[in-house]
């Protein structure tokens, strides 16, 4: 039963990554150290340095990092893309 329950388990996976991957304000309130801080964290300092300082600069890194912190999602959703396909051919055939 389990390769039938495989797009169940990699959609809760994958909601359960993009969550942890997406939080801002857990690791904002825990970690008091700023060299541990997430991405989400960083792109939000850059962004209010760019609208503070008026440096459009920083506004191209921060749409830059915005870019590189979404690529391993993408990776994650094209890698397991596969299951979700394979789950839902799996009842379409009778034999």
């Amino acid at each position: 039963s389990l390769p039938l329950l495989a797009p169940g388990i990699v959609t809760t996976a994958l909601f359960t990554i993009v969550a942890t991957w997406n939080n801002y304000f857990l690791p904002l309130i825990m970690l008091k150290d700023a060299d541990w801080y997430p991405l989400t964290i960083g792109l939000n300092q850059w962004k209010d340095q760019a609208s503070t300082a008026g440096g459009q600069a920083i506004q191209n890194l921060v749409i830059t990092g915005s870019l590189i912190t979404i690529i391993p999602l993408v990776i994650a959703f094209l890698c397991l893309q596969k299951y979700w396909q394979s789950g839902l051919a799996a009842g379409a055939v009778k034999e």
